[in-house]
């Protein structure tokens, strides 16, 4: 039996891999280096934020009215202005606080809306 290195013929798929990697080495080298060379590159382009932004687009509405009682607040800030805000494009919902002499209506956004479009509207 004869086990010269020139008439050994691979049969497994992990033993054919090997051997064409021995024989192309080069290839195999060049192939490794594209590779990498593509993840470097592409390392490079990708955004970096230290903390990414996860919050929905909402806008807050404060308003104070000293005297007020909450029922008070309620129907004389509160409502209207939730009904006024109602109408907005690529709103998705609202919710609203009101306590002695203060009314918050936070009003959330669709995702990808603009924060200055909805700001100002």
């Amino acid at each position: 039996m004869s086990t010269d290195a020139g008439d050994y013929k691979p049969n497994g798929l992990i033993e054919r891999i090997l051997a064409f990697s021995i024989a192309q080495r080069w290839m195999v080298v060049f192939a490794c280096l594209a590779v990498a060379g593509f993840g470097v590159f592409n390392f490079l382009r990708l955004p970096i934020d230290a903390v990414p932004d996860i919050t929905n687009v909402q806008v807050q509405i404060n308003t104070t009215a000293p005297g007020f009682s909450p029922l008070e607040v309620e129907q004389r800030i509160t409502f209207p202005l939730e009904t006024s805000l109602g109408g907005l494009p690529d709103l998705d919902y609202t919710r609203s606080l009101s306590r002695y002499g203060l009314s918050q209506v936070t009003v959330v956004f669709k995702d990808g809306t603009d924060i200055y479009f909805a700001a100002s509207s």
